[in-house]
């Protein structure tokens, strides 16, 4: 195939367990593509089986980068990312193949679609990523939010009181730099292609390919990868991965740490009990129980994360009409045995439009901002009834509408009249 254009920058996102390794594959293959990796777990050099690498087999069908690049108690922060794969797809271009993103990390890929503010590499890579002055990364997030409204209520009031990395990122703003996080994105906002969040496309020759699957079949889909990764070998790995690393890091620590590098990973945090246990209880009535309680837990956290991966994409890709955004196509993979003309058929014909910048005869999926107020997603909403903060209108108009506030209001109006 002759490239007679810029070559575009392919990004294949959509939920775990929606089919994006394997669409990967078949673009690098039909395109003589080069693959970047864009999840935070996978750029470790372990838990092969819970990250859902691509196989050895598989990464021999196309060179693949930024997988299996870190040690597992290696730091790696976003702009490491970024830097890494920024690299990476330039190299891919110049050497006339096409780069393939493909990930379920959402701040990697957005660090790489658009130019994120704060842009100071001194900051990042000579400050200790997720340490904070006098300990105050040990407190409790809630605690860190209030800090956080204390110096930067502007960014606090963008930012849930649970999401502590969030959070300890800007308060390492505030501390390095002596400035609000808020104020440096207002000034950096004023550019002409940013948009409220970031900064404007990176590479204006670029799209997205979404893989959808109906919600019912893809929680079964998902519930059966659990099965077939504890067929597969899962508790070994986590097991093996838990006495080299997570034991000593727990007894140095005296509570476990979930919330860093390769250590958030969906598995861990759900094995814990069970992990804890002796080998000896492990084989007992005591380790079947946690066993199976584990097996629920990562089945239920691995659903959640899939509708947060596309919830996030519908948010941040067609529910934005702020920023620039990369044209979105939306392929169905509910049913598998319709893979060819449903999913790999029409992702070739959409990538050959942008390979020979012909029109693409397919359409994007519409950009419409599913809330009255520009960027009102960032922004959260406290339920004092409830007591409960939402993050976005959206959520917390739902929330409003839901029975549960409504007989909340109802009761709290009874008792003041009563009283």
């Amino acid at each position: 195939m002759t490239m007679n254009s810029k070559l575009p920058l392919v990004i294949i996102l959509g939920a775990t367990g929606s089919g994006k390794t394997r669409l990967s594959l078949e673009l690098a293959k039909r395109f003589s593509g080069e693959i970047i990796g864009a999840d935070s777990i996978q750029v470790y050099k372990a838990l092969d089986i819970i990250s859902a690498k691509a196989t050895p087999a598989e990464r021999s069908v196309a060179p693949h980068h930024l997988i299996n690049i870190l040690e597992p108690t290696d730091a790696f922060t976003v702009v490491d990312y970024r830097n890494k794969a920024l690299s990476c797809i330039n190299t891919v271009l110049e050497k006339n193949k096409l780069p393939i993103v493909v990930g379920g990390t959402n701040y990697y890929i957005e660090s790489i679609l658009w130019k994120i503010l704060v842009e100071d590499e001194s900051f990042h890579l000579k400050s200790a990523i997720g340490v904070l002055p006098n300990n105050e990364h040990e407190l409790p997030s809630e605690v860190l939010h209030k800090k956080l409204s204390e110096v930067d209520p502007g960014m606090a009031r963008r930012l849930h009181p649970n999401n502590k990395r969030k959070i300890m990122r800007s308060l390492e703003v505030f501390y390095q730099k002596g400035r609000q996080h808020s104020a440096i994105l207002d000034e950096q906002h004023a550019d002409v292609e940013g948009s409220l969040s970031d900064g404007g496309l990176r590479f204006p020759n670029s799209l997205v390919l979404w893989l959808r699957c109906d919600q019912e079949v893809l929680d079964k889909r998902l519930n059966e990868r659990v099965d077939g990764m504890i067929q597969e070998g899962l508790l070994k790995e986590l097991t093996a991965f838990h006495k080299l690393y997570n034991s000593k890091r727990i007894s140095d620590e005296k509570l476990p740490d979930y919330t860093k590098g390769i250590f958030q990973s969906i598995g861990l945090k759900e094995f814990h009990s069970y992990l804890m246990l002796s080998d000896e209880e492990r084989g007992g009535d005591e380790g079947a129980k946690k066993l199976e309680e584990g097996i629920g837990l990562l089945k239920m956290a691995t659903r959640r994360y899939a509708r947060k991966q596309n919830k996030w994409i519908t948010n941040r890709f067609l529910g934005r009409s702020d920023r620039q955004v990369p044209p979105v196509y939306g392929l169905d993979t509910t049913d598998v045995s319709l893979w060819r003309e449903s999913v790999s058929s029409v992702a070739e014909q959409i990538v050959e439009s942008y390979v020979t910048n012909k029109k693409c005869t397919h359409e994007a999926l519409p950009v419409q901002c599913v809330n009255s107020v520009p960027n009102c997603e960032d922004y959260t909403y406290t339920c004092d009834i409830c007591e409960r903060v939402f993050v976005g209108e959206l959520q917390w108009r739902i929330h409003q509408k839901s029975n549960r506030h409504r007989r909340r209001l109802e009761s709290r109006n009874k008792k003041a009249k009563t009283s």
